[in-house]
């Protein structure tokens, strides 16, 4: 292990430790200073983030992007500040702590026992939304997480989330995709972060005016199992509640192959998420670089920022 390495592993640490120990308006507190000490320094993550909202705004002044970016590291930081605490909280707290629009298009899904994909960007706390789903709808459900490094940090955010009543499979290793498919053909429910995908199974989509690449596993998924699929956005307000929104189904279309029926469907992902990302775009924690336009010069991608 390295020294970035270890000092990164210590750092999380850390925030599990400590962070969740502080009250509240403390946490709140730290994670605003920190977000604008971070925004002052402009470093990549802040850059990425400001370039990134200039396609989601595109007649923003300099002045407004400068605003937005600012607002996005507060969200960011309320993000991991929430994280840290999870699991702190209580029942009560994880309960109040979300409140979802059109819930009924994910409990009428599970009550018809097809299994159901929620698919999700990276806007607001899905760890919270998914808490909210374990404990306030008492329904487990299963997602995927790329493995990070050091090994132990890994390990430390998937026994975080798991403790948060979430299965975890690891991204890597080939065997992720079977066993989702056979929790949703058993009625289950899978949870997946589903804007960003850098692989050479990414399926390409129209993403604010421009070429972006999804994964293709949600539109897959509800093939092969008859799953209903489930786009979800989260935003925050100025409450210490977050809110969201479970959309409308995504249909498998009747015609085509199967490559041309994921096109589709990842297609009509990403519109349900630029819906949300236009309406709260300060919610939208994407630190990288997402449109191909932006890959290609520097094809390795830097994943300073990334969100597990």
């Amino acid at each position: 292990m390295s020294a970035q390495e270890r000092l990164t592993d210590a750092l999380y640490g850390l925030g599990w430790g400590t962070v969740k120990k502080l009250p509240e308006p403390v946490a709140v507190r730290l994670g605003r200073t920190i977000a604008d000490l971070a925004w002052k320094q402009r470093g990549k993550g802040v850059l990425r983030l400001e370039s990134n909202y200039a396609r989601v705004v595109p007649d923003a002044s300099p002045q407004r992007l400068a605003e937005l970016s600012r607002a996005g590291m507060r969200s960011y930081l309320r993000y991991w500040m929430e994280s840290f605490r999870l699991p702190a909280w209580s029942a009560e707290r994880i309960k109040n702590g979300f409140d979802p629009k059109d819930v009924h298009h994910l409990t009428d899904g599970l009550a018809s026992d097809q299994g159901v994909i929620l698919a999700l960007p990276h806007l607001g706390n899905w760890d919270l939304a998914g808490a909210w789903v374990t404990t306030k709808l008492e329904t487990p459900f299963t997602t995927v997480a790329e493995r990070l490094k050091p090994e132990t940090l890994y390990d430390r955010f998937v026994a975080y989330r798991e403790g948060l009543g979430m299965e975890v499979l690891p991204h890597s290793g080939g065997t992720a995709f079977g066993t989702l498919a056979r929790r949703l053909r058993d009625g289950g429910l899978v949870c997946l972060v589903a804007d960003r995908d850098l692989s050479a199974s990414g399926v390409e989509v129209e993403f604010f005016g421009d070429t972006a690449r999804m994964p293709a596993g949600p539109a897959l998924l509800a093939q092969q199992t008859g799953a209903l699929l489930l786009p979800v956005t989260l935003w925050y307000d100025d409450s210490p509640v977050m809110r969201g929104r479970v959309h409308p189904p995504i249909e498998v279309p009747e015609a085509g192959t199967r490559a041309e029926k994921t096109s589709v469907m990842t297609q009509a992902l990403a519109d349900a998420f630029a819906t949300g990302i236009v309406e709260h775009p300060e919610d939208w924690h994407m630190l990288q670089r997402l449109w191909l336009a932006d890959l290609e010069p520097r094809p390795a991608d830097d994943a300073s920022g990334e969100r597990p």
